[in-house]
């Protein structure tokens, strides 16, 4: 880890990001955009949930700074916003895997 300042906002906005992602909607949204950029309904479809409910999970992702977008005429694609996203998802996926 980088040396850094660890203080109790640093703690409360890594707390707000770790609750953010532990929801299962959220984290099976964030699964899918693993494989690239994708709209609305190619996320809903994938991870059978109603649009009203993805669309919705996605506003907290977006705001949470997890998931980006991109609009292309009628449609918005939305894809991780970095690669520490896709890192924190391979880290926590691996942990779960290895105590299995």
């Amino acid at each position: 880890m980088k040396k850094a300042i660890i203080n109790n906002q640093v703690i409360t906005d890594m707390s707000h990001l770790l609750s953010i992602a532990a929801d299962e909607t959220r984290l099976k949204i964030l699964f899918s955009l693993l494989k690239g950029e994708k709209c609305v309904k190619d996320i809903y479809e994938e991870i059978e949930a109603s649009q009203s409910l993805v669309s919705h999970q996605l506003r907290i992702l977006k705001k949470a700074k997890l998931v980006t977008f991109r609009k292309d005429k009628n449609f918005v694609y939305y894809s991780l916003d970095d690669d520490h996203v896709k890192l924190l998802i391979d880290v926590a996926y691996e942990h779960v895997l290895e105590k299995k």
